[in-house]
């Protein structure tokens, strides 16, 4: 089947263009596995035990998300340390090389991606940690400590739970599809609310599952596609290499100067049915 072009203004997630060794990815994941292990040591205990703060943008924070990114950065820091990093929570850590060329690597980091469903005692927040290189996300990996779940996966190397490989859902049909959506807001400031409207029209089973717990669900399978937008750069970028590595199909509308992005991901058929919406 011919690939359907992306609505206007959004582009086709590619990968394979930057440059890095294939151990070098393996040992990234293995890192980004580790500083996952030690944000849940950080999370858990507070989960549910937490006060809850509102930063400057109005978002909610709490002591847990500064604890897990400082855990992270700990990790990543003592492994890779000519690596730059981006955090929600503590913003930019940039490197250079001796001839002060910013580092080609950059890590990026969301300590708990969604934030009001962890203040809110819902356990479907997530830990993102995802490795850059070029401005190409090649390593990627989401956490879902309060329900023990984790899927990561490396630029070439397939996605995988554990030892199962997964892959993104083979629904032919839209009508047949479940498809996953984020805050209605976020239509509204993307200018996609009649996206939105003709995907509540069309769609039986178009579903709230919000955040990187629906990017998840996407990803192995249990949905078929979502439409996710007015994202940061710390939310979308495990998604952006994973849903490649699921067999699926990713496009992105960058806004802002990349600080705001909306993400379609799922797999190629439904994504295209999706697409007609637009």
């Amino acid at each position: 089947m011919t690939a359907v072009s992306p609505p206007q203004g959004f582009r086709r997630q590619e990968s394979g263009r930057a440059k890095i060794d294939r151990q070098d990815l393996v040992e990234a994941l293995e890192v980004a596995n580790r500083a996952c292990d030690l944000a849940r040591a950080e999370i858990l205990p507070r989960f549910r035990n937490v006060e809850i703060e509102t930063k400057s943008d109005g978002s909610p924070v709490t002591e847990a998300d500064r604890a897990a990114e400082l855990v992270i950065r700990s990790v990543i820091e003592g492994a890779f340390p000519d690596d730059a990093i981006l955090g929600e929570e503590f913003g930019a850590t940039d490197v250079s090389d001796k001839n002060g060329k910013p580092s080609r690597r950059r890590w990026i980091i969301d300590p708990i991606d969604g934030t009001i469903a962890f203040a809110r005692g819902i356990p479907l927040f997530s830990t993102l940690v995802a490795l850059v290189v070029d401005d190409e996300p090649v390593m990627g990996v989401i956490d879902l400590p309060a329900v023990g779940d984790r899927i990561g996966g490396v630029r070439g190397g397939g996605l995988f739970r554990g030892e199962e490989r997964l892959s993104v859902s083979k629904t032919r049909d839209l009508d047949d599809a479940l498809v996953c959506h984020g805050d209605l807001y976020c239509f509204k400031d993307a200018g996609l609310l009649s996206v939105f409207d003709r995907m509540a029209q069309t769609i039986s089973k178009l579903r709230g599952y919000t955040d990187a717990f629906g990017h998840l669900l996407v990803l192995s399978g249990a949905a078929d596609a979502m439409v996710d937008c007015g994202l940061r750069p710390w939310d979308a970028a495990v998604a952006r290499i994973l849903t490649l590595e699921a067999g699926g199909t990713c496009w992105v509308r960058e806004r802002e100067e990349g600080q705001q992005l909306d993400l379609v991901i799922g797999n190629d058929m439904i994504v295209g049915a999706l697409g007609e919406l637009f």
